[in-house]
Order: structure tokens, then C-alpha cells, then sequence
């Protein structure tokens, strides 16, 4: 096991063994004033009409995957419970809409917001971590049409950037591969705090192995990685500076000047790799004696090409001394060449000093990577073992935003359709089941939406899939697996399901992906996932849509 490995493993060990601080953890700025204006005005509107015991059902979906893919991961299920748990207007709120509001609204509508819970609120959803396609709901709401109203924006923003982002790190992921360590370092370039703690925990949940963000590492549990700056190495000057040089030896406790042990080290490997000494910088070896001194067991430090050298010789210098060092971050420069340098020079120093593990020594790149930094890498044989990401994960540069919409598909059990010019913007109406089907090769096939009243299908069943709005695409399929995406999550007030860890969502985000077809999953051009409506839905949503739809005149 590598030594990041081993660290990384040692930090989810941690974080298993001690109670789960993101169950009790709530942002306190989802309320239920994170909202937009016109929701709060159309509550007023709908209670002015005495729709007050009106019962909707909303769909949340999106209509087009992101990042040029055909996959996208559905995160932010967990969020959306806890804000259905705390929904409460507070007296300040009250006050505050008061003034906020138009004038000449009646107290009596305050009064009743002060009162509203999502008691009666039902939700059902796709399991989080569940890989998710356009046009099937990814959360269904039904109650009291005031309060599902005045759920929708705040539901929005809590499910959007999270699909997003889970879809993101979930991209990087698979361009990278299985054994390649994956660390968020997007804090500083994030959308500001809550964007920075909503990447760090979204981004783990697509597949990434541990955050710079303390704040996150606390709050949910992901194991926290760093080296140092390029500040640290520059604070040096020369050797002169350094008022700790000794170390003692792991085990027996002897001590040594480690600065002596490195720059013998120095001299020695300048031969064995055919460098000059004067290559080197005094300063930078002094800083990484100072770090190695200050971390001996997780010493891993910042290099350049001349830094590799005192890097070598300050790892050896702590072997003396019965430690191993960590590796080197790279941040700057040629990544694929400097990290087959660098490998290059580990595994000649493993076989001339008989040191096997220092031809493992662990190798970040960070610099601006993105995925198709990663793709060229792949192609030009790189020798990184971890790349440290920020600011393409976190700012979802390729596409910053999902464009998930919450629309009424249903009214006192009446179907409700949205028509538009643009056939990809009318909705399907009515309260909708979703199964996924599985074909013979136990991948995914197709996502099928049925009304609630129709009977599910059935395994070795033949099945009519038809295309919601073309009447020509339309296909049999014989399942041998069916799934109902389905569970309630809320109702009665409170959570009805036992929910995952994060760590369990992570797996189940890989576990979903691995049940669709590679070429669904490959980056360029994939193949589009198909979504289907059944023969019943299909004829209910035409025969609605020439009910709505106006008869035109010509003259």
C-alpha cells in the first residue's frame, strides 16, 4: 500500500469510527426565506383565492444532461429533508416579510404562514448517488398547493449545484481511473463559502478521495489533504535560517542533524544522477529540511525540476532516521515530463541504495487541471499517482449550471400540461411512476414513465416503450430486471427512510454507473440513454395536448 494510500485509508478509518457529524450538521442559511419574491406573492395570491386545501404534485427534472455527457448524478436529497424538517417561518421572518411584501397584504396570512410545516408534505425521489436522466423526475412533491409552491426554489438550488457538482467529480473520476487518487483543492476558487463546502462534499460523493477544505473534513466526515505553498519554500533564504536541524530517529530515539544527513545525500546523488549541486537552491533545502523536521512521517513537498534533487536527498536523509517520506507535489511546468522525471529518478535512487518503497513515492500534479488535462496526460503516459483539482471542479467551468426545473404536473387530481413551441419544454402531466429496465447483458436499457394507476412491469414481460413526442420511436423491451426508481422519503411530517452515509452515497454513485453501457459513459460523442413513456402515458399526454393546445385560424 502506497503512503497516500495508507493515509487516506487511516482518514476514512477516522471518520467511520466517530459519529457522523453531517446528520446534525444544517446550514442555517436554508430557510425557508431563501427564496425567490414571486413565490411568497403567489402564496398570498393563492390564499387571497381560498386555494388553501388545494392538493398539487410538482416534478423537479432536468431537461438536458451537462457537460456534453449522457449521465448525471442525482445529489442533494439528504439537504432537501433536513430543509423539509426545519420549514418554519420565525417571528423575525414575519417582521421582516411585513415590510418586505406589498402593501395592504392582511395580517391573517401571516398569521398562517406562521403556523405552515411541511407536515403535510409528500416527497418521493430517486435514490441519492443514482445516476439520472433527462425528463425523469428526480423528485416528486404532492400536498397543499401553497406549501409545495413556496419548496420550489429553495429545492432547486439545493439539488441543482449538487447534481452538478457530483456529476463533475463523477466525470473526472472515470477519465482518470480507478487507481488514480483524486483531491479537491477548489476552496479558494470557489462561489463563496457555501459553494466551496457544498464542492468539497459533493465532490467526494462523485468519486474524489479527500479535500484541502478543513471546514468539510470536519462537517462531512472527508479525509483532508495538503503539502505547502510555494511561500514556504521562498520564506528560506539559505541554511543559515534554520534554527532546528536535529531529528530524532524513529525508533531509538537517537539524534542527528538532519541538514548534515541531506546535503551528504546531496553530494552523493549528484553523481548518481549526473546533476550538479549547484543546481540546487540552499533556501529550498533548507525549507524542506524545516518541513521534513516538522512532519517526518507525511513529509511531501513542493518541487520544480532543480527541486527534485533536494527533495531525494532529505527523503534519504529521514530514511536515516527511520522514516519514509510521502512524495512530491508538481504545480507548474511540462506535468507529463516532469512526472516521468520523476519517477525515473525514484526508481534509479530504490535500486542504488537497495530501497524498493522509493520507487513508490507518491506524485501530485496540480495546475489548472481539467479533464481534458487529464485525457492528454493518459495519452502521453504520465507517471502521476494524484492530482489535486480546483478550480474546473468546483466552478463547473464546462457548464455552471444543470438547469433543474420544478413544474405542476397535477391540481386536486387533475393533470396539468405545459405546452410551448419548443417540444422539449412541455412537461408530461400527471403524477408519474418511473421504472428502469434492465436488458440481457444486466445493463441499464431504459427508463420507463408510467401513471401511477398502471400496473408496473413485469420481468420476461414484453413492454411497448414509446418516445414521449414522436410517434414513431417506439420499441418492445423485455426486461430481465425491473426497477422502481421511486421511495418515499418524506411524509407525515417526517423522514421516512433510513438514510446513507456519505460514504455509502459515494458507493452507490459507483455502483450506478457501473450499470450503464461504457459507450453511455465515454466522453466523446456517447451514446444517448433512452427515456421512454408507456403506451398509456403516451396517448394521456397527446390527447391532453390537443385539449390545451389552440386551434389556429387562417385568413
Amino acid at each position: 500500500m502506497s503512503s497516500l494510500n495508507r493515509e487516506l485509508s487511516e482518514d476514512s478509518a477516522f471518520a467511520a469510527g466517530r459519529n457522523s457529524w453531517n446528520r446534525h450538521y444544517h446550514n442555517s442559511v436554508v430557510q425557508p426565506l431563501l427564496t425567490d419574491l414571486y413565490q411568497i406573492t403567489m402564496a398570498y395570491a393563492y390564499w387571497k383565492s381560498g386555494k388553501i386545501d388545494d392538493h398539487a404534485v410538482f416534478d423537479l427534472f432536468f431537461r438536458t444532461n451537462p457537460f456534453q455527457g449522457e449521465f448525471t448524478i442525482f445529489a442533494g436529497l439528504e439537504e432537501c429533508l433536513k430543509f423539509l424538517d426545519s420549514f418554519h417561518y420565525s417571528e423575525t421572518d414575519i417582521e421582516y416579510l411585513k415590510h418586505a411584501l406589498p402593501q395592504g397584504i392582511e395580517d391573517e396570512f401571516f398569521e398562517y404562514l406562521a403556523q405552515l410545516t411541511a407536515k403535510d408534505v409528500t416527497l418521493y425521489a430517486i435514490e441519492e448517488g443514482s445516476v439520472a436522466f433527462p425528463r425523469v423526475p428526480l423528485i416528486k412533491v404532492a400536498g397543499p398547493l401553497i406549501i409545495v409552491q413556496l419548496l420550489e426554489t429553495t429545492l432547486l438550488t439545493l439539488v441543482n449545484y449538487a447534481s452538478l457538482m457530483a456529476t463533475n467529480a463523477a466525470r473526472y473520476r472515470m477519465v482518470a481511473g480507478k487507481h488514480i487518487h483524486l483531491l479537491e483543492f477548489g476552496l479558494r476558487r470557489a462561489q463563496g463559502p457555501d459553494g466551496g463546502l457544498s464542492a468539497s462534499k459533493y465532490s467526494y460523493i462523485g468519486g474524489f478521495d479527500g479535500t484541502s477544505n478543513v471546514l468539510a473534513g470536519k462537517l462531512f466526515n472527508i479525509p483532508v489533504k495538503g503539502t505547502h505553498a510555494h511561500a514556504y519554500i521562498t520564506s528560506f533564504t539559505g541554511i543559515d535560517e534554520l534554527k532546528t536541524r536535529v531529528l530524532q530517529h524513529k525508533e531509538d530515539g537517537t539524534t542527528r542533524d538532519l541538514l548534515e544527513l541531506a546535503m551528504e545525500h546531496r553530494a552523493a546523488l549528484a553523481s548518481v544522477l549526473d546533476v550538479s549541486t549547484d543546481e540546487s537552491s540552499e533556501g529550498e533545502l533548507a525549507a524542506m529540511v524545516s518541513f521534513a523536521i516538522a512532519f517526518p512521517d507525511g513529509f511531501m513537498a513542493l518541487v520544480d525540476t532543480s527541486g527534485l534533487l533536494n527533495f531525494c536527498a532529505v527523503a534519504l536523509a529521514l530514511n536515516d532516521q527511520g522514516y519514509r517520506a510521502i512524495g512530491i507535489r508538481i504545480d507548474s511546468g511540462d506535468l507529463a515530463y516532469l512526472s516521468c522525471l520523476a519517477r525515473e529518478t525514484f526508481e534509479r535512487i530504490a535500486e542504488r541504495f537497495k530501497l524498493p518503497w522509493f520507487s513508490k513515492l507518491t506524485i501530485v500534479a496540480s495546475n489548472d487541471i481539467n479533464e481534458d488535462t487529464i485525457l492528454s496526460l493518459n495519452e502521453q503516459g504520465h507517471k502521476i499517482d494524484c492530482f489535486g483539482i480546483g478550480t474546473h471542479l468546483v466552478t463547473c467551468q464546462r457548464q455552471p449550471a444543470l438547469g433543474c426545473v420544478y413544474k405542476m404536473v397535477e391540481i386536486n387530481n387533475q393533470p396539468r400540461i405545459k405546452l410551448s413551441q419548443d417540444v422539449g419544454k412541455v412537461t408530461m402531466p400527471g403524477s408519474k411512476n418511473v421504472f428502469r429496465l434492465y436488458g440481457a447483458d444486466g445493463h441499464a436499457l431504459i427508463d420507463l414513465l408510467q401513471r401511477v394507476d398502471e400496473n408496473p412491469p413485469e420481468v420476461g414481460q414484453k413492454v411497448l416503450c414509446r418516445h414521449p413526442f414522436q410517434e414513431s420511436k417506439r420499441a418492445y423491451v423485455i426486461p430481465t430486471q425491473v426497477e422502481p426508481l421511486y421511495r418515499v422519503y418524506w411524509t407525515e411530517g417526517r423522514v421516512a427512510q433510513v438514510l446513507p452515509s456519505l460514504e455509502e452515497v459515494r458507493e452507490r454513485v459507483q455502483a450506478s454507473l457501473r450499470t450503464l453501457r461504457q459507450d453511455h459513459k465515454r466522453t466523446l460523442n456517447p451514446t444517448p440513454y433512452k427515456v421512454a413513456v408507456s403506451d398509456n402515458l403516451y396517448n394521456f399526454i397527446h390527447e391532453l395536448w390537443l385539449q390545451n393546445a389552440p386551434i389556429g385560424e387562417l385568413s
